[in-house]
């Protein structure tokens, strides 16, 4: 079996009907170069059992079981086992291409059939415009499944993007090389793929592509949302690693006078979120086209 364009990476405990939801907006892509890479921290629901009986394991669909600490440690164990499933070493032959990692949660699911294709292609274009397969994290938008909406992601990362507003890891692929190299910081509860992101962007030089469509439909209302008082006590002690503190302060105070709290009320309302996201997907594409005259 030759190695996969990408791997997709699940963790689940207890996921009953959601891990099959996810695994099958996976099958149902019409570019079929992946592996899925299925973490289960011994699940006791009967969903495994189910797995194990209704799908072919260990070709293009490989299942790691065992005991682990929560979802960040079980993606730790995940990354652990990337270079078993796209069967190659660590170390990428003279002009060969990477492999492109993605975190896909239990109940999330691609946003359509044609995702994996659209990404490659976009991978693909611009690796032989750039010439270069230099390390990178290639991303795009998420649909919020809860409020209905598309939220827009950054077109250009930077320190200000950073400070406050990169992707959602469910809408990020990271080289092969950069997931291994950089693992989760278990330290964090709630935000350590934020911590991630910025290691792999600050430490690693990673270049970063906006691809601009809907990568998946985030289901919500999981542990980050239910607790946004650590959330962001985590990013503010997260981003002093990587910031300056006078930038800090500047951030800071642009956020107080652009009333960043009324704007996460409106972005998490059901009546507003529809119209907010689409004043910041348009504002997005003013920056953009800005940026590049």
């Amino acid at each position: 079996m030759k190695k996969a364009f990408f791997v997709i990476i699940i963790v689940s405990y207890n996921p009953g009907k959601r891990l099959f939801d996810t695994l099958e907006s996976v099958k149902r892509q019409n570019f079929d170069d992946y592996r899925i890479l299925i973490k289960d921290g011994l699940s006791t629901d009967g969903s495994i059992e189910k797995l194990k009986s209704e799908y072919e394991l260990g070709g293009r669909i490989r299942l790691v079981e065992g005991c682990d600490n929560g979802i960040y440690h079980a993606m730790n164990i995940a990354i652990s086992h990337v270079y078993e499933c796209i069967e190659e070493t660590k170390k990428l032959k003279a002009g060969e291409s990477p492999s492109y990692v993605f975190f896909l949660n239990c109940g999330d699911v691609f946003s359509d059939e044609n995702v994996l294709k659209n990404v490659h292609d976009s991978i693909v274009a611009r690796n032989r415009r750039e010439g270069t397969t230099l390390p990178a994290i290639f991303y795009g938008d998420i649909f919020d499944s809860q409020t209905k909406t598309r939220v827009a992601s950054n077109p250009q990362i930077d320190d200000f993007a950073c400070y406050r507003n990169v992707p959602s890891h469910q809408a990020c692929f990271y080289d092969e090389r950069l997931i291994y190299k950089n693992p989760f910081d278990l330290k964090y509860k709630v935000r350590a793929d934020y911590e991630q992101f910025l290691r792999c962007f600050y430490k690693e030089k990673a270049d970063t592509c906006y691809i601009p469509i809907i990568i998946a439909d985030y289901e919500g209302g999981g542990y980050s949302d239910q607790n946004r008082k650590i959330s962001e006590l985590e990013r503010k002690e997260i981003i002093k690693m990587y910031l300056p503190a006078s930038k800090i302060r500047k951030y800071d105070f642009i956020r107080v006078i652009t009333l960043a709290g009324l704007r996460t009320f409106l972005a998490n309302n059901k009546i507003t979120a529809g119209v907010y996201n689409s004043l910041k997907e348009f504002a997005y594409s003013i920056k953009g086209s800005v940026k590049e005259k």
